[in-house]
């Protein structure tokens, strides 16, 4: 059995760490091995927002980077698909494994539904109900073109239902916390990040701002930026595409000093960063999930989250861009309640491969 696994963005590598580990183990067990091509699109090309991914989650070199880079969504994905069409005709996979919803997960998904390659669809099902987000049309087209799919929670699967999907769809449990399982004990023993930022735990709250909604609109932007302004000790890990938008609307000059504003960090850093924060603050799906796995209160600098667990388990509390909401909660907002299993038990990664085992040996 051979797979091809397309990533492209920071969400896609940290998913793709268990899955490579599972195959590993399979193939030490197994007399039929699984062999695998990882096709990194390159989306992020940042060296702290890709390379550095690789090398801290062990995953193996990518066996193609596609140099893709950045651009409209309308060039990436395109770019993207005219690229992995070639390696896909090369490798003659039996899977094409998708992750997550971002331009990448979309170009293979639908690259491979046209070459007649079965596809898997890791974290399938999620639904935020905003089509204003490229990563909602993204999410939409792969569930309906995808052959298996691979949910993270019970809602995911009622979300597919809902939309007709109702073969090959399975609760597995979320990938992500495979890794966050593993990956928090080493940094705890590996990372130096707060010493070399000369933090304490529990003495910080932690800020990411990446997606199109908050970064693209001013108003939004400014709100944001505005009331990071009014936190104490505000670590902000800036994604370049926030930087750009910073200075294009020239908001850069009114971030002040509480705010201290350091380049993009390794997973483990990252990770150990919001394992020790009093408060994380994001619009991001990766970090809101990161935060309730590590029992920190999350504040989300969006309108809805396809994450509803989080919010439902209470851990989580939706801000949008709104100054006073966002201040109201940071000093307000202390959940304290027991957490519930929403995401599974560490053990996806195994899950998915058993599934896709099973189908082939039906298909030969």
């Amino acid at each position: 059995m051979k797979i091809l696994i397309v990533i492209g963005t920071r969400p896609n590598f940290v998913k793709t760490a268990p899955l490579v580990e599972a195959i590993k183990k399979y193939n030490s067990k197994k007399k039929k091995r699984i062999t695998y091509k990882i096709v990194h699109t390159g989306q992020h090309y940042d060296y702290e927002m890709s390379k550095l991914f690789f090398q801290e989650l062990k995953i193996p070199k990518p066996d193609y980077n596609l140099g893709v880079g950045s651009g409209s969504h309308g060039f990436q994905t395109a770019r993207t698909m005219e690229k992995i069409e070639k390696v896909i005709e090369k490798e003659k996979p039996d899977f094409v494994i998708v992750l997550g919803d971002v331009n990448a997960t979309l170009a293979g998904a639908l690259v491979a539904a046209k070459m007649h390659i079965k596809i898997g669809h890791i974290e399938a099902g999620m639904r935020s109900f905003n089509k204003r987000m490229p990563e909602e049309i993204n999410r939409i087209v792969t569930g309906h073109v995808a052959d298996y799919h691979f949910c993270s929670t019970k809602t995911a699967v009622l979300n597919l239902k809902r939309e007709g999907i109702k073969e090959n769809v399975y609760n597995v449990g979320d990938i992500m916390y495979d890794t966050f399982l593993r990956a928090v004990k080493f940094a705890s023993k590996n990372s130096k990040i707060l010493e070399k930022l000369n933090l304490k735990k529990g003495n910080y709250c932690l800020a990411t701002i990446h997606r199109a909604e908050n970064t693209d609109e001013k108003a939004r932007l400014k709100n944001i930026v505005s009331a990071f302004s009014k936190i104490e000790n505000l670590i902000f890990p800036i994604h370049p595409r926030t930087k750009k938008y910073l200075k294009d609307y020239k908001l850069w000059q009114s971030l002040n000093r509480k705010i201290r504003i350091i380049k993009p960090v390794g997973y483990l850093d990252m990770l150990w960063l919001e394992n020790n924060a009093k408060k994380i603050l994001t619009d991001s799906g990766g970090v809101q999930k990161e935060a309730y796995f590590a029992k920190v209160p999350c504040l989300t600098l969006r309108d809805e989250t396809e994450w509803v667990e989080t919010v439902k388990g209470k851990w989580n509390i939706l801000v949008g861009a709104d100054k006073d909401r966002i201040l109201k909660a940071v000093e307000r907002f202390n959940p304290k309640n027991t957490q519930k299993k929403y995401f599974g038990g560490g053990d996806t990664s195994k899950k998915i491969l058993e599934i896709l085992t099973k189908n082939y040996a039906k298909k030969a």
